[in-house]
């Protein structure tokens, strides 16, 4: 909405932002579910935490490049500058930090990866900013 109230319009780059948003999720969310997928199994909540398990690294690695790929080319088509791309380096840093760092068996460390999603956002922001310089 906030693509649409800005731009006056809906479009291809917001349709890849918004692709690219639902990918995010998926894989932070998954790292949220972490935290409590042993109350999930005992009410029978079926999670991408529990499916993935301890192979949760490779899911959230093709989440974020999924990620990634769409935002990069949401600013393609949005023609954004080069700046764009460079400032997006840093979203990407965050993310294959929490890919390196994650430890699905420490529900602390999950919060922690989560919350730190905040900050991923308010770097794409950042980097789309930027790219409209």
């Amino acid at each position: 909405m906030g693509y649409a109230a800005a731009a006056g319009r809906l479009d291809w780059a917001a349709a890849a932002l918004y692709a690219a948003a639902i990918a995010w999720i998926l894989g932070y969310d998954t790292i949220y579910a972490h935290q409590d997928r042993e109350d999930d199994a005992l009410v029978g909540v079926h999670s991408t935490a529990r499916l993935f398990g301890d192979e949760t690294r490779p899911f959230l690695a093709f989440c974020y490049a999924v990620a990634l790929a769409l935002i990069a080319t949401a600013g393609s088509l949005a023609g954004l500058s080069w700046v764009f791309y460079a400032a997006l380096l840093l979203p990407a840093g965050m993310l294959g930090w929490q890919l390196v760092r994650l430890d699905v068996d420490d529900p602390a460390l999950c919060q922690r990866l989560f919350k730190a999603n905040r900050d991923v956002g308010l770097a794409v922001g950042l980097a789309i900013m930027l790219g409209r310089l």
